[in-house]
């Protein structure tokens, strides 16, 4: 009997494995070929970032910057701006389109899951945000003189971390909202306060105490402080960390047990 079990489980398994991975491979097919994520993802940040180093206001040294401009001071927040566009934007836009299409309640009557559902939008958002952070270092140090981070590992853990945060917030948007229409409301009302407390309009240093404080414990102001130490050579320290993986973990499990089918 158990050998019976065994040999049944393996297959089971596998089959399991296979169906999660068709699925992330279909999602990044379809993400290639709707150009919605790398339009959004990659593209729209990627024009903001040239379009900012050629402002030669932007190109000064700041004073208490060491030496850095304020281009430089800017690449953190726009490498987390390029995770909330994607996360905000063009996550909601494809799966609530998918409910808002009757995608989805066709795949409820299979066995495939709103965990492998999430799952293979989570691997294809992130394989797009991957190549776009990327790009955005690769652009600003050979584009505009811009160093990489001193500490790489600790910016690595940083921006997997915040990666993590933001999809997994998008996920319960996307988990949540009716269609394309509810989904982008729900994104932009997010976006705008968790860029500013990412410092995109008033860095986070000039910000009253109480902001400050606020920022800190927000995906976006977590992260940014977070790729602030990793710049200044330090391994980012255990609250920015702790912060990120709360919400990656929290918007996660609430994106799993409140997903909408229709």
């Amino acid at each position: 009997m158990s050998t019976l079990n065994t040999a049944t489980a393996t297959p089971f398994t596998a089959a399991h494995g296979s169906a999660t991975w068709r699925l992330v491979r279909a999602e990044l097919t379809l993400s290639v070929r709707d150009k919605v994520g790398p339009l959004w993802g990659v593209g729209c940040p990627l024009v903001v970032l040239v379009i900012l180093g050629g402002v030669p206001a932007l190109r000064e040294p700041v004073a208490t910057g060491g030496g850095m401009t304020i281009f430089d001071l800017y690449v953190p927040v726009l490498i987390l701006f390029n995770l909330a566009i994607l996360a905000l934007t063009a996550l909601p836009a494809t799966l609530a389109g998918y409910r808002e299409n009757g995608v989805l309640r066709r795949m409820q009557t299979t066995p495939v899951g709103p965990a492998r559902v999430l799952t293979a939008q989570l691997a294809a958002n992130f394989a797009t945000a991957l190549v776009a952070m990327a790009l955005f270092l690769a652009v600003a140090g050979l584009g505009f003189g811009v160093d990489l981070p001193q500490n790489l590992a600790g910016f690595a853990v940083a921006w997997l971390l915040a990666a993590a945060a933001l999809l997994s917030v998008g996920l319960l948007v996307t988990a949540l909202a009716p269609g394309r229409g509810p989904a982008a409301a729900i994104g932009t009302v997010l976006f705008f306060p968790m860029m500013f407390f990412a410092g995109l309009w008033v860095p986070v240093a000039y910000m009253p105490p109480v902001l400050q404080t606020i920022s800190h414990y927000t995906p976006l102001g977590a992260g940014m402080r977070a790729f602030e130490e990793a710049y200044l050579g330090q391994f980012p320290s255990a609250v920015p960390l702790l912060t990120l993986a709360a919400y990656a973990l929290g918007c996660a499990v609430a994106a799993v047990r409140w997903f909408r089918w229709q």
